[in-house]
């Protein structure tokens, strides 16, 4: 259900990083690395199941606003995710 703004102390703005200011150019990422990144955490932080799920509510939908600057790599095996690089 809809909450009302003053219910809230602060309000942020909805502000992403580029994929060029979150990605190392030459390097490839799982989701899960960029779910990491995009709160500014170490790619191999260690993270409760539940709070990576949190994440990757967050990740994905980054993912595919910025995929015209992104290139993919299939996963290196069936137990692996894909991976995501800079487009250069």
């Amino acid at each position: 259900m809809p909450l009302p703004k003053d219910e809230f102390e602060q309000l942020y703005p909805c502000d992403f990083y580029t994929a060029e200011e979150l990605l190392e150019s030459g390097q490839m990422y799982t989701v899960y690395e960029i779910a990491r990144m995009l709160q500014e955490l170490e790619p191999d932080a260690e993270l409760e199941p539940e709070t990576e799920d949190v994440l990757l509510d967050w990740a994905i939908p980054w993912i595919m606003t910025n995929a015209d600057d992104l290139v993919v790599a299939e996963p290196r095996g069936e137990d692996e995710p894909g991976y995501y690089g800079l487009n250069e």
